[in-house]
């Protein structure tokens, strides 16, 4: 079973918004960071959004203003809200768990910005 699920993607028109979820197993005991990051063919992946067990949140500057990040500790799930989602949102966005040592990678949601 994967240890990292995200759920959310799809297709939206430009303006759109939507909304990525990321469960973490149980089976992960300690969370010290959750993040998102996306590739679009052809591009390398990058971070969208990350937040360490102590609150402080990372954007990228492409993002700020648009994303937001939240987590919800008793549900061991981190969230990327997405407004005013623009054609060059378009990619496969996965969600990465760090438990201090190590890194979880779920399997990755398209998300599609397009008319």
């Amino acid at each position: 079973q994967a240890q990292v699920v995200e759920s959310g993607g799809g297709l939206v028109q430009p303006g759109g918004s939507l909304r990525l979820s990321c469960a973490a197993s149980r089976s992960i005991f300690s969370i010290y960071a959750m993040g998102w990051y996306r590739q679009a063919p052809g591009k390398q992946r990058e971070l969208v959004a990350a937040v360490t067990g102590g609150g402080r949140i990372n954007y990228a500057d492409s993002v700020k203003g648009r994303f937001t990040i939240s987590r919800d500790n008793a549900k061991n799930t981190v969230y990327l809200q997405m407004n005013s989602l623009k054609p060059e949102d378009t990619a496969v966005y996965y969600c990465n768990i760090h438990d201090g040592l190590r890194d979880y990678w779920g399997q990755g949601t398209q998300v599609t910005v397009s008319s």
